[in-house]
């Protein structure tokens, strides 16, 4: 189920199978009708859940699971065709991220039982509207719609590889790291992690905007980062990696998708006193906050950030951190590229919907070569 207003576009939801009619809400005051589009109401679906945090062995199959339902006017239920994963589902399985999640479930503390579970989880999907909330502009979203606004091209197995990579890439590249496609050209970019999801997809758009891209990834993933436009390729298995990457010209902006210890010299390869940015998606913000509570966690958060930041700019650099923010204008114009030819989908390998733990196994053991998808209902895969 998406919330329009803080997820406006994005094609977000969880890895379920809704292939019954769907269950609508309708809001008046503090009365709340139910009605579905068949003679019979469907109140449960099928769904990989989790009942504890944990390894894979949590994940448990139902065909129990309850149906989404329109909440408030501005929700749209979506029959899920295909469900993305990404590393971040596999943390999540284990708890990661736990606390900012009930606050954002229940942020006046409401529900005294403050138990998430049964959850479902997952990030990524494309699929088609079943459902719209009374605010949902028709001109915008209606039923039959596949979303968010699929790009024409795309099955919806590749369409469900793209938003949260892209989503994330746009806030790193764009909103923190200050790049767009009028300001890109001839910029020297350094991926750490080229191979990856995100990286593959921020390869293909900051070539599309006419940068000069580095990445850094294992010799058996070159040729795929090649295919997609890269310049230069250091292959980090051969040796210390920075050792390759210091003799070359210094670059404008690095974003970091491997963490660890790149920290101690990725930043010496930013041009000095240029506005060079080192941006890193490997942030302890969530992990603070299961720590230390939301409160406290946000300070420590502020804090360590902060005193990052000042130190490295007293270097001539900017130190900065970027996350994935839902982002419906960009997917748009995302959308666009796609169908343009400049950017496509870069599937790594198709899972069952009764294969979601073998799915989740493959991306926690990481070196992905693009993303892992599930395919949800048959006979929907192929771009019509």
């Amino acid at each position: 189920m998406l919330p329009l207003r803080q997820f406006a576009c994005s094609w977000w939801s969880c890895l379920l199978n809704s292939r019954a009619p769907c269950v609508k809400t309708l809001v008046h005051g503090d009365q709340r009708r139910l009605f579905n589009t068949s003679n019979s109401r469907m109140t449960i679906m099928p769904a990989w859940v989790i009942d504890r945090y944990g390894s894979n062995d949590v994940l448990r199959f139902t065909k129990n699971a309850g149906f989404p339902i329109i909440n408030y006017p501005n929700e749209v239920v979506v029959q899920v065709h295909a469900a993305g994963l990404n590393p971040i589902d596999v943390s999540m399985r284990g708890g990661y991220g736990a606390a900012t999640m009930a606050m954002k479930r229940d942020p006046l503390n409401i529900n005294q039982s403050g138990s998430e579970f049964p959850l479902i989880l997952g990030r990524d999907m494309s699929g088609v509207i079943m459902e719209c909330g009374l605010d949902v502009a028709p001109a915008y979203f209606k039923e039959g719609d596949e979303v968010s606004k699929k790009p024409k091209c795309l099955s919806h197995i590749e369409a469900a590889a793209v938003p949260y990579v892209a989503a994330t890439a746009w806030s790193a590249l764009v909103n923190t790291g200050g790049l767009n496609k009028d300001n890109c050209a001839k910029k020297r970019i350094l991926i750490l992690g080229g191979s990856g999801g995100v990286g593959t997809f921020s390869i293909q758009m900051l070539k599309a905007w006419g940068a000069h891209v580095t990445v850094t990834c294992s010799q058996n993933a070159e040729r795929l980062v090649r295919g997609l436009g890269v310049d230069h390729v250091v292959d980090y298995t051969a040796g210390p990696v920075e050792v390759p990457l210091r003799a070359l010209e210094k670059f404008d902006l690095v974003l970091d998708n491997v963490g660890g210890d790149t920290e101690s010299w990725a930043l010496g390869l930013l041009k000095p006193w240029c506005g060079a940015k080192y941006v890193t998606l490997v942030t302890p913000f969530l992990r603070n906050t299961d720590r230390l509570g939301i409160a406290d966690g946000m300070l420590q958060t502020g804090v360590t950030v902060a005193s990052k930041a000042l130190k490295h700019l007293s270097k001539g650099v900017h130190y900065r951190w970027g996350m994935f923010a839902p982002n419906g204008l960009a997917l748009d114009d995302i959308s666009e590229m796609v169908d343009a030819g400049k950017i496509r989908a870069v599937v790594e390998e198709e899972f069952t919907f009764s294969q979601v733990p073998q799915a989740m196994l493959k991306v926690e053991k990481g070196h992905a070569r693009g993303k892992t998808v599930v395919k949800i209902s048959s006979g929907e895969d192929s771009a019509e």
